[in-house]
């Protein structure tokens, strides 16, 4: 059974979430876990907690085991944008984006999932 969490407008740009978010594809939830702890990204804290609420929601609402379940998908993908004015010289004006991301990740106890 595949089961998801999502979390939204983390303060982190989408590729540099990328970087950690495939990182920890396809591993085990347990396995996954660990290796976030201890990756130096800033985007590694929010992906560990939205990969153990998916783990938590698989086991509170479906009665899946947690020592089971392996990362089936993980996606970062953009959300809103930031838009900042930086003055620059000669009069003129730069813009600056500070970029925001949603992380989804999907969990299963089944290796057949992996073909859906």
């Amino acid at each position: 059974m595949q089961v998801r969490a999502i979390a939204k407008n983390i303060g982190v740009s989408p590729r540099k979430m990328r970087l950690v978010t495939n990182a920890v594809k396809g591993l085990r939830v347990n396995e996954a876990l660990a290796v976030l702890q201890f990756l130096p990204q800033a985007g590694a804290t929010p992906v560990r907690k939205v990969v153990a609420s998916a783990s938590a929601n698989a086991e509170n609402n479906y009665n899946l085991n947690p020592d089971d379940l392996y990362i089936l998908n993980i996606v970062a993908d953009d959300s809103f944008r930031i838009k900042r004015v930086k003055p620059r010289s000669h009069g003129r004006a730069a813009r600056i984006l500070r970029r925001f991301c949603h992380v989804t990740v999907v969990v299963s106890d089944d290796p057949a999932d992996a073909g859906r």
